[in-house]
């Protein structure tokens, strides 16, 4: 297996169906019609990069729990052991091509579509890339296919990669995911994810959405909140893997295990919210508790042993019916999930992997690079985040230094991180008590003249109880150490920059 890039752009050369032939990572497809009406995405290429990236370390962790004497030159290679694919809306066939052809271990990849053109296509190029012999098409309903799949022949992996909201095919696909197996989804109706149209939000994935500067992380958030409901139905429960928010899209990727005393956990992983309309403010109401059920110390004074998990109601509302800040009215919303989103150390297994030159070459590997090295900073137990330029516009102020800022966060004693959504993001444990504090320090450092805390107007804004209040901890804007953080040192690649002109979302395609 080749570890050399093939072209990314488009190959003037005649196809060997009539089409245009595009390449990309290591495989070149063939899209019927001529070059100005292909449905094909290039900004898309992050994507399949990514699931790559995702999937060739999930198949690598699989055989190094099977085979114990596994050395890296097998991973190459196809194997009957080797893991499951389904691609339920494959379409061209480019993504199963890809993985037939830059993921090692892999036994079978049946790449489907409803399309009967598409089906051809699939058959046709997986020829043309000599990955038949990996490469199953099929022509039919994936939801219906993924049905069928329930009880026999689970999937190791399931993607689903829609045109739109992946709600559809969910239900099928919790079920058809081998017990600890991976499922990849994307979503791209962000509109209706980050708050635009909460009651269709609600609709499709039962949740609430609420406008918030964090709506990105939110749709991350909603969706988990749909898959751990939609498994905990069929005694099955997520691990969340890597969540993220990129371009016009969300991309997971979790483990579904099978358990059914763990299913009864769920309703303490998800949180309504009550937002404030003035200051933003959030505050969290989990739906249940959890706490670790304990014996009674034994003989000898010996510590007592954890028995089990103990589940009750969460008490609440978790606020008055006015914001404690600037006494504006609250939104309601949710549930979401609220526990981790990541997990740390399977990031830092795929950080480590892009360094591996015998998996090969992606593209856009320094955007991948970047991205996760800001997941990894990322603080996991609190979820959404504050957007530091929205908050400086609501107080009327310039927009603080992120590292002056961050810094004030940390001489303050509490922690601080950015989020991969937002560049102007901060998550932190800090109370929001805390934050107005160092927003009134910066104030008076900007406006020295004034009297602060700012007296009350006749007609208070939002802003003025917020800068009116009595300051507990006096900010230190000194520069703190870890108040830049080292993906900004190293100056990575960690946010959307435009890729070409006009970029975003696709018409949905058409059949020819």
């Amino acid at each position: 297996m080749s570890n050399s890039q093939g072209d990314h752009s488009k190959v003037k050369k005649e196809p060997p169906i009539q089409g245009t032939l595009i390449s990309e990572g290591k495989a070149q497809v063939c899209f019927p019609g001529s070059e100005d009406n292909v449905f094909y995405n290039p900004v898309q290429e992050f994507n399949r990069d990514l699931s790559i990236a995702v999937l060739r370390q999930y198949s690598l962790d699989q055989m190094k729990k099977t085979d114990k004497s596994f050395v890296g030159e097998t991973f190459l290679k196809p194997g009957e052991n080797g893991l499951t694919v389904l691609e339920a809306l494959s379409a061209s066939g480019l993504r199963s091509i890809r993985y037939a052809k830059e993921v090692g271990g892999l036994k079978n990849i049946i790449a489907n579509d409803l399309s009967s053109s598409a089906v051809e296509s699939i058959t046709s190029n997986s020829q043309m890339n000599d990955a038949s012999h990996l490469i199953t098409p099929n022509e039919g309903d994936a939801s219906i296919l993924m049905y069928q799949h329930r009880y026999k022949k689970k999937f190791h992996c399931v993607d689903i990669d829609p045109y739109g909201s992946p709600s559809p095919f969910v239900d099928a696909a919790v079920q058809c995911v081998t017990d600890g197996g991976l499922l990849m989804v994307t979503a791209t109706d962000m509109a209706i994810l980050c708050g635009n149209v909460p009651e269709t939000c609600y609709a499709k994935y039962a949740s609430v959405s609420i406008k918030t500067k964090a709506c990105h992380e939110m749709a991350l958030r909603i969706i988990l909140q749909f898959l751990q409901t939609s498994a905990a139905r069929y005694g099955r429960y997520i691990q969340p893997l890597l969540s993220v928010s990129v371009d016009f899209y969300v991309r997971i990727f979790v483990i579904v295990h099978t358990g059914k005393n763990q299913c009864k956990a769920s309703a303490s992983k998800l949180s309504m919210v009550y937002q404030c309309v003035g200051c933003h403010n959030i505050s969290w109401q989990p739906l249940m508790k959890t706490e670790d059920r304990k014996c009674p110390k034994g003989a000898g004074g010996s510590p007592p042993k954890t028995l089990g998990k103990i589940f009750s109601r969460a008490s609440g509302p978790p606020t008055d019916a006015k914001c404690e800040f600037c006494h504006s009215r609250l939104n309601f919303g949710g549930p979401l999930y609220s526990q981790p989103i990541h997990d740390l150390d399977f990031v830092q297994s795929l950080l480590t992997s892009l360094d591996n030159p015998e998996l090969g070459e992606l593209k856009t590997e320094k955007r991948i690079r970047g991205i996760l090295s800001v997941i990894s900073e990322e603080l996991p137990n609190y979820p959404l985040y504050l957007s530091l330029d929205a908050t400086a516009s609501l107080l009327k102020l310039s927009v603080p230094s992120l590292v002056m800022f961050r810094s004030a966060i940390l001489n303050a004693g509490y922690c601080v991180s950015l989020s991969h959504c937002y560049p102007l993001s901060i998550k932190t444990d800090a109370p929001m008590s805390v934050i107005w504090d160092l927003f009134q320090g910066f104030a008076k450092k900007q406006y020295p003249d004034k009297t602060w805390p700012r007296p009350l107007s006749d007609k208070p804004t939002p802003a003025d109880y917020i800068l009116s209040r009595p300051v507990t901890i006096q900010a230190d804007f000194t520069t703190h150490p870890k108040g830049n953080p080292s993906s900004r040192m190293q100056k990575l690649v960690r946010f959307q920059e435009n890729p070409e002109k006009n970029w975003g979302p696709k018409c949905r395609a058409k059949a020819k």
